[in-house]
């Protein structure tokens, strides 16, 4: 049997000849910043999740500091974050001057509580930022329903949510605004680093892009004080040619994570708990003994990995910060159970049942 990679780019950009046409038309054109296919993409990205605006920023993390920035949220705010997520979410709101106040996962759907944040509002709370971790979309009903109770901004990180729904209503479309990535390994990715906000707000969308480019509403006149945060041009136009094969591939990641459920439930590990609207960005299982389980199957020619392996919290960066001294029961033990299987288009039922079979044996040792 060949070896299994975790994810296979290859794979997932079988569409070399197409991108290599669009790739052309931009050389061509010699319009590289803030161009047609930037605004053509962005129309089109606010359709499909279902809102009013989209503005394309340089990448996920940019697009996290730029909301925040575009509500006026710094130093002296504090904002609701789920403690689990990638330190991505976590440097958005360090990076503005505010602070974080970490907010423990279920173990049922790895995402933030929302029977957890009562306890967490203070005078100086602005905002919950949700995460869609690993596809699976959080609970945005009931943290719409908090958030407008407490007088509180609603936003969430989609960069591994791209086409997930809640409710039938799309991530990207609830709450305040919303951020996206575009990273390569996403399940909409470009050939390299690109972001996006949507929102439904037209003063925000109007700062938004102000913000992006330099704070300038006009060439060397600046109105606010912004950064250098664009879409390019060539991945806006990588982006307009993948969009709608979303769907589709969204689909083909939950046949396969529908396969693993059954096919391993009967095991000692834990599995998500998501429904049929999540769009499987990753396919996490908790473990208790799991450094063994990816020795086992790295030797056996199966890619893997952690998402993972130290929370935030842990971070050497953070180390000094008070809001960081605390223990976190929860997050730590995904961070020492979480493993995360092959899951992607492109991934056979042969290479499948191969990595069922390898898991399955380990169990049977």
């Amino acid at each position: 049997m060949p070896a299994v990679p975790y994810l296979n780019l290859k794979q997932a950009y079988q569409d070399r000849q197409q991108i290599l046409e669009v790739v052309g038309k931009v050389f061509d054109s010699s319009w590289y910043i803030l161009g047609e296919n930037v605004s053509n993409f962005e129309a089109e990205f606010a359709d499909y999740c279902q809102t009013k605006y989209c503005i394309g920023v340089g990448n996920g993390l940019q697009a996290l500091a730029l909301i925040l920035k575009a509500y006026g949220i710094g130093a002296g705010d504090q904002v609701i974050v789920a403690a689990n997520t990638y330190i991505a979410t976590i440097l958005a709101i360090t990076q503005v001057g505010a602070t974080p106040i970490l907010v423990e996962p279920t173990l049922e759907t790895l995402n933030l509580d929302p029977e957890a944040i009562a306890d967490t509002i203070t005078p100086k709370t602005k905002a919950i930022l949700t995460v869609h971790l690993y596809g699976n979309p959080s609970a945005m009903d009931t943290l719409q329903e908090i958030a407008t109770a407490n007088n509180l901004f609603l936003f969430d990180d989609c960069a591994q949510a791209h086409g997930a729904a809640v409710n039938g209503k799309k991530v990207g479309s609830w709450g305040n605004a919303s951020g996206f990535s575009f990273f390569p390994t996403k399940n909409l990715g470009c050939l390299g680093d690109g972001g996006a906000i949507t929102t439904a707000d037209p003063e925000i969308a109007r700062r938004l892009k102000l913000l992006r480019n330099y704070g300038s509403p006009q060439k060397y006149h600046n109105e606010l004080e912004g950064d250098n945060s664009r879409l390019d041009e060539l991945q806006a136009a990588i982006l307009r040619l993948r969009l709608p094969k979303l769907e589709a591939n969204n689909q083909a990641r939950r046949k396969l994570a529908k396969r693993y459920s059954a096919a391993l439930n009967d095991l000692p590990i834990r599995m998500p708990n998501y429904d049929e609207h999540s769009v499987y960005h990753i396919f996490p299982i908790l473990i208790d003994d799991r450094d063994s389980l990816q020795r086992y199957l790295q030797e056996n020619s199966i890619g893997t990995l952690i998402h993972y392996p130290l929370a935030p919290h842990h971070q050497q960066c953070y180390r000094d910060y008070d809001w960081a001294k605390r223990r976190l029961p929860i997050t730590e033990q995904i961070a020492q159970q979480e493993l995360s299987i092959p899951l992607y288009p492109g991934l056979t039922e042969a290479m499948q049942t191969y990595i069922i079979e390898k898991i399955r044996a380990f169990y049977a040792q």
